[in-house]
C-alpha cells in the first residue's frame, strides 16, 4: 500500500471538516479589497449544497464540468462538490477566447458550464455551436443581481444555495477515477487533455505538506491562477491536507501583494519568474522586510542578483522548484531542511524516481546534459494519460518513465539543474505557449502561406511570442491584421507580440524549418538594436 491508500477527494474534505471544523480555511480578498471568510466546516456545508444543486439538475458520476472562474471561494465549492459526486471537472483558462473554449468544451463533451457574469455572453455565444452543453450554472452573484432578466438560461446558483440540501448521497468513487482534465500546449496544434485524478490530488497534499512542513498554523497565500496545476497541487491541496489557511486573491496586482502578506499573515506562497520580477520592481518600503515569509514556493530560473534582492528585502527564502501537468506540478523541489541551491530545481519527490537520458533512453553521468524522465504510476503519482489519445500517451510513457521533453543535468550532490525546454515551448508570465498552437491559428490566415513562432527574450515576462510569416505570392499585410486575427482566436498571453515578415526561413537538408537558427538571428538583432 502506499501513502495514498483509497482515499479520494470527498475524503479528504469530510475529514478535515471533522478535524478543524471551527478553524479558519480561506481567507478571500476581492479585486476591490472586501474580504470573506470561510471556517473548514463551512467549506464543506458550502460544496455540499453546490454538490446537491449539481445532482438535483442531472449532473452524475462521470459526466464532464467546465469551471471557468476567477481565483474565488465559489472555485473551491464547484471544484469539491464536483468531486464530491464523482464528476469531472474542466477547468479553462480565464483568458481563453471563444476560439478555444468551443474547442475545450466540444472536445471534452461538457454536459454543463461553472461561470460568472463576466463570461455569461461569451458562453451563451457558444451554445448552438455545443450541443451537449444542458445547463450554464451562474455563480459569484447573489440573488438579487438582475441575472433572470439578462440570462434567463442560466441556473442562478444564489437563488438555489439557501434551501439546497447538505447532506450529499453516498456515491462509489475509486481514487483512480478522473477528477479533472487539464488542457496543456504540446507539440501538437491543439492542447491535449491531461487526465488527472483523485489519487493524484492526494497525492500532492500529503507530498507537499510534507515536504513544505506545512503545520495547521500556516497560512499560504496563493495569486497563482486555480486553473492551474501550480494552484491547485502546490498551493490548495497541501495547504488543505495539513489543515492549514488559505488566502486568496481574486487577481495579482504587484502593488498590493506585499501588503496583503502582512495584512493576512501569510507564513507560504507560490510564484513564478513574472510575478517575482514585478514584485521586484515595486518602490521599496520600510516595512518590505516585516513580514511572516517563511518559505517562497518558487519556480523558473531568474538571475542571481534577482534572487538574492528578493530574499534581502523581503527577509524570505525562495524554494525552486520543477514540474509540469502530467507529473503534477512540484517534481523535484529544494530541501527546506536541507541546503537550498539558487536556480536548482532540487531533488526528487518521494513515491517518484528521476533520472536524465540520452536520446536513446541512456542514462547520464552528473554533469551531462539530456531529457528529464520521471518514474511513477500513473493514476496516482504520475498523469492517468492523455484522454483519447493512446498515442500521445504511449510516446509520453515509455517503459515506466514519462519522458518530459524537458532538459537537465544532475549534479555530484543529487541536486537537477533545469537546462532548457527540449519542445518547442515558450514561457511567457508563467503560462506555457505551444509554438505549434500558435502557428496552426496564424496558419488558417488567408494571406499566409508558412508560419514559424519563436520566443524571444522579454525582461518582465521570461519570453516573447514571435511570429516569422512567408505570405502567400502576390499579398501583403499589416503586423496589426496578424496580431487582431490571433487576438480573436487566443488567450491574451498566446498572441505575438512581435510580428515579421520574411522571403523564406533557413532549412535542413530535407527542407525543415530551422527555428535555432531563426531564433538566434532575432535575438541577435534585439540585442543589437538595444
Amino acid at each position: 500500500m502506499d501513502l495514498i491508500g483509497t482515499k479520494n477527494v470527498r475524503d479528504v474534505i469530510e475529514l478535515k471538516a471533522q478535524q478543524f471544523a471551527d478553524k479558519e480555511c480561506i481567507v478571500f480578498e476581492d479585486r476591490d479589497g472586501n474580504v470573506i471568510r470561510y471556517t473548514y466546516a463551512e467549506l464543506n456545508e458550502m460544496v455540499n449544497r453546490y454538490a446537491t444543486i449539481l445532482l438535483d439538475k442531472g449532473i452524475k458520476k462521470g459526466d464532464k464540468v467546465t469551471v471557468h472562474l476567477l481565483n474565488s471561494p465559489e472555485y473551491l465549492f464547484s471544484w469539491f462538490a464536483l468531486a464530491k459526486i464523482g464528476a469531472v471537472m474542466i477547468p479553462t483558462n480565464v483568458l481563453a477566447g471563444a476560439f478555444e473554449l468551443e474547442y475545450y468544451l466540444q472536445f471534452s463533451e461538457s454536459v454543463a458550464i461553472i461561470t460568472e457574469p463576466n463570461f455569461m455572453e461569451m458562453f451563451t455565444g457558444l451554445l448552438e455551436k455545443c450541443p451537449e452543453v444542458k445547463n450554464i450554472f451562474l455563480t459569484r452573484t447573489s440573488p438579487r443581481y438582475p441575472s433572470q432578466a439578462l440570462y434567463p438560461d442560466a441556473i442562478v446558483m444564489a437563488d438555489l444555495l439557501r434551501d439546497a440540501a447538505t447532506e450529499v448521497p453516498a456515491v462509489e468513487i475509486h481514487n483512480e477515477d478522473d477528477l479533472m482534465w487539464l488542457f496543456t500546449s504540446g507539440t501538437t496544434s491543439r492542447p491535449k487533455a491531461v487526465q488527472l485524478t483523485h489519487a493524484n490530488a492526494v497525492f500532492t497534499g500529503i507530498f507537499g505538506a510534507q515536504w513544505w512542513k506545512v503545520i495547521p498554523e500556516d497560512r499560504h497565500f496563493i495569486v497563482l491562477p486555480l486553473f492551474h496545476v501550480n494552484g491547485q497541487f502546490i498551493s490548495v491541496m497541501p495547504t488543505l491536507t495539513a489543515g492549514a489557511t488559505l488566502i486568496m486573491a481574486e487577481v495579482f496586482s504587484a502593488s498590493k501583494y506585499m501588503d496583503q502578506v502582512r495584512r493576512h499573515c501569510a507564513t507560504t506562497t507560490s510564484l513564478v519568474a513574472a510575478t517575482l520580477k514585478m514584485i521586484l520592481n515595486q518602490p521599496p518600503e520600510d516595512l518590505d522586510g516585516q513580514n511572516g515569509l517563511r518559505l517562497v514556493m518558487y519556480a523558473i530560473a531568474i538571475p542571481e542578483e534577482k534572487w538574492v534582492e528578493f530574499e534581502t528585502r523581503f527577509n524570505t527564502r525562495l524554494c525552486d522548484l520543477w514540474g509540469m501537468t502530467e507529473t503534477l506540478g512540484a517534481t523535484t523541489i529544494n530541501p527546506v531542511d536541507g541546503v537550498l541551491k539558487r536556480n536548482c530545481i532540487g531533488m526528487p519527490r518521494a513515491e517518484n524516481a528521476i533520472k536524465v537520458v540520452d536520446d536513446k533512453g541512456v542514462e547520464l553521468p552528473p554533469g551531462e546534459v539530456g531529457e528529464i524522465v520521471v518514474q511513477g504510476v500513473p493514476g496516482r503519482t504520475l498523469m492517468k494519460g492523455y484522454y483519447n489519445n493512446p498515442e500521445a500517451t504511449a510516446d509520453t510513457i515509455r517503459d515506466g518513465w514519462l519522458h518530459t521533453g524537458d532538459n537537465a543535468f544532475m549534479d555530484e550532490d543529487g541536486y537537477f539543474h533545469f537546462v532548457d525546454r527540449k519542445k518547442d515551448m515558450i514561457k511567457r508570465s508563467g503560462e506555457n505557449v505551444a509554438a505549434s498552437e500558435v502557428e496552426y491559428v496564424i496558419s488558417l490566415h488567408p494571406k499566409v502561406k508558412e508560419v514559424a513562432v519563436i520566443g524571444v527574450p522579454d525582461p518582465i515576462r521570461d519570453e516573447a511570442v514571435m511570429a516569422l510569416i512567408i505570405l502567400q505570392p502576390g499579398e501583403s499585410c499589416a503586423e496589426q491584421e496578424i496580431i487582431d486575427w490571433c487576438a480573436e482566436k487566443l488567450a491574451k498571453f498566446k498572441v505575438p507580440g512581435f510580428v515579421k515578415f520574411k522571403d523564406d526561413f533557413p532549412r535542413t537538408s530535407i527542407g525543415k524549418v530551422q527555428k535555432n537558427i531563426l531564433k538566434k538571428e532575432e535575438v541577435e538583432m534585439m540585442e543589437s538594436s538595444n
